[in-house]
């Protein structure tokens, strides 16, 4: 008989259906909605359950290759090397190294603060470049850490980009601003939407791919 399938429930009122979830963080996690018996989760997780155990391998591989680069973190085209130094608050960038405070929980978060910082710095300066090449303008900019999205741009020109893509190498950011400042223009995935990336980022369709294949990959 196989081992029972560890897992967290949580419940939400936006959810409208049971959902399952397997990531880094979380391990598997069953989000209910706010009215639905608890044994719906194990029955999803018992029908999902091919899934979930590929999901769960897939995260320990990845688990594996994070242990792999121990010390030191990835930032666009760049590598840097964490040092550790006791009774740091704020994480500090001198060269290539990046001094952080001591001790998982606090160096965690204060790495992803310091990334989200350096986040907008990065990507405001490639939207301001591509917006006027474009001959087009945006309303704002926000870092966010969603799990399931790159970026987005609203009806009214607000754009959002996640700050992990940081992680990923520039030309896979480069490729994302690209993307949304196309947007700004035409809001669906339309061939003529298509067109327009094709035309300011000829060489898009590998940086994309290179997200899709890899995206999973990009967390500390």
């Amino acid at each position: 008989m196989a081992e029972p399938i560890p897992y967290r429930i949580r419940r939400s009122q936006r959810v409208r259906r049971v959902r399952v979830a397997v990531d880094l963080d979380r391990g598997v996690e069953v989000v209910l909605p706010m009215r639905t018996p608890e044994r719906a989760a194990a029955a999803a997780v018992a029908e999902l359950r091919p899934w979930i155990e590929r999901r769960l391998a897939e995260v320990a591989a990845l688990r594996s290759r994070l242990a792999e680069r121990a010390g030191c973190l990835p930032y666009l085209d760049e590598r840097l090397t964490l040092v550790e130094e006791p009774g740091r608050t704020r994480v500090h960038r001198r060269g290539q190294d990046l001094f952080v405070p001591a001790g998982d929980e606090a160096r965690r978060a204060g790495v992803e603060r310091w990334y989200r910082r350096a986040a907008r710095d990065e990507v405001s300066v490639r939207l301001d470049r591509a917006t006027a090449a474009a001959g087009l303008s945006y309303s704002s900019l926000s870092i966010r850490g969603q799990r399931t999205r790159w970026a987005s741009c609203a009806a009214d020109g607000s754009m959002s980009f996640n700050w992990r893509l940081l992680l990923a190498p520039e030309r896979v950011l480069d490729y994302v601003v690209w993307h949304e400042v196309s947007h700004l223009e035409v809001a669906n995935h339309s061939p003529g939407f298509w067109a327009l990336v094709e035309r300011r980022c000829p060489d898009w369709r590998e940086p994309a791919a290179w997200l899709r294949e890899n995206g999973r990959d990009l967390v500390l």
